[in-house]
């Protein structure tokens, strides 16, 4: 298999976690593919418990994971088969899909169903509205999901932003990467800054940053982040595409039946740096806004909810045909079998 090349420094995540996780398919005949997600984040918590509970395994796939750290560079992997699978926000599909390609990708699993980043500032606030916001965001990529969403909800609340303005009362900054917009506000750029967990708890706990409100609260449903693979590669292997959606349909299903603590304590492994009690915390702040979706298919109405947020921003040329780069087939074979 080929090994990804300096798309970014990875970050490799160990899979063989859970003494308890089985493998019932022969060693040799198990399919090895590579996974490479958007952020390493408790927000994909049902992935991480997936792998720990051997629910690839079970299905015949031996899963590397791969941290790319962004939905562009994740498009730019899978496209260019350095990748298998690729967990990203579909905004990437669509702008793929809109530039006429052979090559794009295709959305057959969806994972979570809010955004699940959060307001972060530099000093604690009771009560919040976003009519009290004012000062510099740091907002992530331009056209990437978590930047859109923001401003999404921003506008929708009444707020009359400026995106890369300093003369607007509320200024989005689009110029700071994804993995360094943490960095970049510890280090005193802007008033605020969004943030996924577990670093917006972790920069809490230090009481360098505070948590102010919740972006996927706010937003409303929308299919933040969702399982993707190549056209080609989906039409040449069916089979690792359906052993894969039902891995994860059956750790969504997990998800809704398993106490926070045991869902905490089964992906700690993969979250070395933090306590069990500050990953409950976050487990139950992403149970309280329903972050997760319950199954892996992905609505056309999501799909269209997701093209309005990308037009509000100005990201979007023109309306992607959902039949082209969502095929909810497997998710409906992964429903089917677990009946």
């Amino acid at each position: 298999m080929k090994k990804l090349r300096c798309l970014m420094a990875l970050i490799l995540v160990p899979l063989t976690l859970s003494a308890c996780a089985q493998t019932p398919v022969a060693e040799e005949e198990m399919v090895d593919i590579t996974l490479g997600e958007v952020a390493h984040s408790i927000f994909y918590a049902p992935q991480y418990y997936a792998l720990n509970e051997g629910y690839f395994a079970e299905e015949g796939l031996n899963v590397e994971l791969v941290n790319l750290n962004g939905a562009d560079k994740v498009m730019t992997a899978l496209v260019s088969d350095e990748i298998q699978i690729g967990l990203m926000g579909p905004e990437a599909s669509i702008y793929v899909a809109n530039q006429n390609s052979e090559d794009y990708a295709i959305n057959f699993a969806q994972l979570t169903k809010r955004d699940g980043s959060f307001l972060v500032g530099r000093e604690p606030v009771e009560d919040f509205d976003f009519s009290d916001l004012k000062g510099e965001i740091l907002g992530g990529r331009l056209g990437g999901v978590p930047e859109m969403t923001l401003e999404y909800v921003l506008k929708t609340n009444g707020l009359d932003i400026g995106i890369d303005d300093p003369s607007k009362e509320v200024n989005v900054r689009t110029d700071i990467q994804f993995a360094a917009m943490a960095g970049s506000f510890l280090a005193g750029e802007a008033d605020y800054t969004t943030l996924f967990e577990p670093t917006a708890t972790e920069i809490e706990k230090e009481g360098r940053g505070y948590i102010i409100a919740s972006i996927g609260q706010y937003s409303g449903e929308i299919p933040y982040t969702a399982y993707s693979a190549s056209n080609k590669y989906i039409s040449e292997h069916p089979e690792v595409i359906q052993a894969f959606t039902n891995a994860v349909y059956k750790a969504q299903i997990a998800m809704q039946e398993t106490p926070a603590e045991e869902i905490a304590a089964a992906i700690q492994p993969y979250f070395t740096d933090m306590e069990l009690e500050d990953i409950v915390t976050v487990m139950e702040r992403y149970r309280s806004i329903d972050a997760w979706c319950t199954n892996p298919v992905f609505e056309q109405s999501s799909f269209e909810k997701l093209m309005d947020v990308m037009a509000l921003a100005g990201q979007l040329d023109k309306r992607a045909s959902y039949e082209k780069i969502v095929d909810n087939t497997f998710a409906q074979q992964a429903i089917d079998n677990a009946k």
